[in-house]
């Protein structure tokens, strides 16, 4: 391994770390601390972190294969059932740079009532989620029926950067760690307003158009 290249995997093993941290920062995670997060190193290989990421170190997570081979480093049992649900991300969206799942508390509700989380606030249209969160049909753990449910849910939903995982949790996609932790902490503020705004007469619909304002409101900034 060229010192290049070790200097990379060291830096996304921190974007990692940090992103982990700022997922426990703002109080989105479940009780357990569990969940699993992971960063694309290249075409073929991504990092992982362990089942459980509190206090998580870099020298905790493991390289592996979109395959499901574990290159370097070592994952618990736990963890291994979970190599193909990122995989499979990773390979139908050649885009994707990071993949985290959650048990993040109020879009688990949505995930256990199976039923899709719909956007209703202006981070999640902000981050990268304009557009309802769909629900995968619920499959043991890593197994195939799993696994090609939640490619089916990328295929019938060509643009979503999320799912709902039935009675189970949370998977976000973005570009890196950083833009993946934000959408997560704004999917579960969605979630938590949904319930909420339920109790005094419900959520209502962005108007036609919010998401071009939204757009064109960044743009401005940015120029």
């Amino acid at each position: 391994m060229t010192t290049d290249v070790r200097r990379e995997v060291r830096d996304e093993a921190h974007q990692l770390v940090e992103a982990s941290r700022r997922l426990f920062e703002a109080g989105v995670m479940s009780h357990s601390g569990h969940a699993n997060l992971s960063v694309r190193l290249d075409a073929e290989r991504f990092m992982l972190t362990p089942g459980f990421v509190r206090g998580l170190r870099p020298e905790d997570l493991a390289t592996v294969s979109l395959d499901g081979q574990v290159l370097e480093g070592e994952l618990r049992s736990v963890s291994m059932e979970i190599i193909a649900m990122h995989g499979a991300v990773y390979r139908a969206r050649p885009r994707v740079g990071s993949v985290i799942h959650t048990h993040s508390p109020s879009a688990t509700a949505f995930a256990v009532a199976h039923r899709p989380l719909p956007c209703r606030t202006e981070p999640m249209l902000r981050f990268g989620q304009a557009e309802d969160v769909p629900v995968v049909p619920w499959g043991p753990r890593g197994s195939d029926v799993s696994v090609r449910g939640v490619v089916d849910a990328l295929t019938h939903s060509p643009t979503t950067a999320a799912v709902l995982l039935a009675n189970h949790g949370l998977l976000v996609f973005g570009s890196d760690p950083a833009d993946t932790a934000h959408l997560v902490v704004a999917i579960e503020e969605g979630a938590e307003a949904e319930l909420a705004a339920a109790a005094i007469g419900g959520a209502v619909d962005f108007p036609a158009g919010a998401l071009e304002s939204v757009r064109a409101s960044i743009a401005r900034v940015a120029s």
